[in-house]
């Protein structure tokens, strides 16, 4: 820093927060819009898109139910079905469920960890322009007809050559490579910043839960995410390229996309539930009025969940002839995984118990979650019974085993966490009454929904038919369940309706509207550019419960250039003064060349040559050396 450059002790109050405010803030316009690289915008653009999937996801379920809800229905036929339930769970498993997590990653962890902005900031913009672009791909090919057919898991042979042709299964492998360069990009950028960009006295045993289940998820992408990435690159080199990975005659296993694709998808199944720990963690918290109760158990059972989730894989597959001692195995690890998410469920009651707790919306959806999370995983020990699982093996009891599992474990804790973030992304409060109703709405659909497809599917009805004989005896089930689902939809969107209505009319906030002990909410509601006009000190796991008059702060820090405070890793202690990188419209430009070459690529692998080229270029402009200050100790 220059001797004559302005420091933030030598300017205060409102100079000093305009002052930053230009300095860390976004040009107008649309180049200064798709050149931003503020955390907080970025990650306002992934909830909102990750919750329009929701409701696209939503929507083509209710379509579903609407053919299933009789025998016998022509609403629709076959192929449009296919394509319809294919889009269903791609679009709730790819663009919403890993997304939505991530998505509040990007906002809140630099907020909750005090510093100005993520780590990586260009490369955490190129992830959500990505991640758009492969959504927006997938369901344009939906919309011409051409979208997917072969379930959300598109197994071989199925989805092979030999039938699937045209473009449609190539379509679903592509958005895959989409959504999990975008899922790394962003996963690497969360492990940087809660490493390295904490604030000074935040050690290890002082991080709030979320940003530990925040960055345990990290963790779990980058180990889950090439996995699957494997499976739909070579399932498109089969398709394209004429290789053999998968086709028996040739040497190849349809089995082996099996073991790749489960690999990814069951620790999924945890990257999806991971997140919504840290919600309901942070919820039942500030609503309790106390520290959370078996902090570091909380903390190891996270760590804990993580790890095992990359051991249970084979539940999956013990309908396809493994042995039998393999599949003894898995039915143990399945079993043990139950452990450490019980013990996350007693130590929240824990904290409610011996706390004073405030039943507000956002708890009202955590004790929703605490019912029907643990009703899907009582199920889940039972599948993961061999016989069992043989016998209800690509049933409706499944189907409904893993919606009480990730509805219940993933989108009732979003649902709370959005009423009780939401005064921190636009500065006005939700509506308490439209929040009451919006939970009984959900509560109560959502179990008519589900909970009868598990006696349709103890009856025998198979998933992924699109019509059934009256003969079979399932039709009244059929119906009350439909019912279900519009109750459940209407749910979603008297919630909308109180989003929109909030944002526009509800009470302005404040501050700290719930009274809440993490550092998100010593910044402004909408927090400013800068987040925060000077670094505070951590002393507390809830610091400002701990210093309810003022924050102890750091100062020294350029007020004319963005710089950011490192830290180390295990004792949060102040380390350098680092610049973080300015606005860019390369990331974007970067985007634009990456959907070049992976669109290109499904047509011709030339593209993987000439894609290249626009692409390094942008990189280029992307990392071209300019003028900066060191950094400094």
């Amino acid at each position: 820093m220059s001797p004559d450059e302005l420091r933030d002790d030598q300017v205060d109050g409102p100079e000093l927060t305009a002052r930053l405010a230009k300095t860390w803030g976004t040009d107008k316009g649309i180049i200064g819009a798709l050149s931003t690289v503020d955390h907080k915008v970025i990650g306002r653009r992934f909830i909102a898109t990750a919750i329009l999937f929701l409701f696209l996801g939503g929507l083509s379920a209710i379509l579903m139910r609407m053919q299933l809800a009789l025998p016998e229905n022509r609403l629709m036929g076959p192929d449009f079905y296919n394509q319809l339930f294919t889009m269903h769970g791609t679009t709730m498993m790819f663009l919403f469920g890993v997304p939505i997590g991530e998505a509040f990653a990007v906002y809140l962890v630099p907020l909750m960890v005090g510093t100005r902005n993520i780590a990586f900031p260009r490369l955490n913009a190129y992830a959500y322009y990505v991640y758009l672009i492969g959504g927006l791909m997938i369901w344009v090919a939906f919309v011409l007809n051409i979208g997917p057919d072969v379930g959300w898991f598109a197994y071989v042979p199925l989805s092979g050559p030999e039938f699937s042709p045209g473009k449609r299964a190539d379509f679903w492998a592509q958005m895959i490579t989409f959504t999990e360069v975008s899922g790394i990009a962003v996963a690497i950028s969360v492990i940087v910043t809660v490493f390295k960009f904490r604030a000074p006295g935040m050690t290890l045993d002082r991080i709030p839960l979320f940003v530990w289940a925040e960055l345990v998820n990290s963790f779990v992408i980058i180990f889950a995410l090439p996995a699957v990435v494997t499976a739909s690159a070579t399932l498109m080199m089969d398709r394209l390229v004429g290789t053999h990975f998968y086709n028996p005659a040739e040497g190849g296993d349809a089995l082996l996309y099996q073991h790749l694709f489960w690999f990814f998808g069951h620790p999924e199944v945890y990257i999806i539930f991971l997140p919504a720990t840290g919600w309901v963690s942070a919820i039942v918290v500030t609503f309790s009025r106390r520290q959370a109760f078996g902090y570091i158990a909380l903390v190891l059972s996270l760590i804990a969940t993580g790890f095992l989730s990359f051991g249970l894989w084979v539940h999956h597959m013990f309908t396809t002839g493994l042995p039998q001692l393999g599949a003894s195995f898995f039915t143990a690890s399945s079993m043990l995984i139950a452990i450490p998410n019980g013990i996350q469920i007693f130590c929240w009651i824990g904290t409610l118990w011996d706390g004073r707790p405030v039943f507000r919306a956002p708890l009202l959806f955590v004790m929703g979650f605490f019912f029907i999370f643990v009703a899907g995983g009582l199920s889940g020990i039972m599948l993961a019974s061999v016989p069992l699982d043989t016998q209800v093996h690509d049933t409706f009891f499944v189907v409904a085993h893993f919606h009480y599992v990730l509805i219940g474990g993933n989108v009732f804790p979003l649902i709370g966490a959005v009423y009780y973030w939401f005064p921190k992304f636009t500065g006005r409060m939700m509506s308490e009454r439209l929040g009451k109703w919006h939970f009984w709405l959900a509560f109560i659909g959502f179990n008519a929904t589900f909970f009868p497809m598990h006696i349709l599917g103890l009856m025998g009805m198979p998933r992924r038919v699109y019509t059934y004989l009256p003969e079979m005896g399932w039709g009244n089930l059929n119906l009350f369940t439909s019912f279900g689902a519009f109750l459940f939809f209407a749910s979603f969107v008297l919630f909308l309706y109180n989003i929109v209505s909030s944002a526009r009319r509800g009470t302005v906030a404040g501050p700290n509207p719930w009274g809440a002990g993490t550092l998100e909410w010593a910044a402004a509601s909408p927090p400013r550019p800068q987040n925060f006009d000077r670094i505070p000190v951590v002393t507390n796991r809830e610091p400002l419960w701990a210093n309810r008059g003022s924050l102890p702060v750091v100062a020294g820090l350029s007020v004319e250039n963005r710089e950011q405070i490192v830290t180390t890793v295990t004792d949060g202690r102040a380390d350098l003064r680092e610049t973080t990188p300015e606005p860019s419209i390369w990331p974007f430009m970067a985007a634009i060349a990456t959907t070049i070459l992976f669109i290109g690529s499904m047509f011709t692998p030339w593209a993987l040559v000439w894609g290249s080229v626009p692409l390094a270029l942008a990189l280029m402009g992307w990392f071209w050396p300019k003028p900066n200050m060191e950094d400094e100790k």
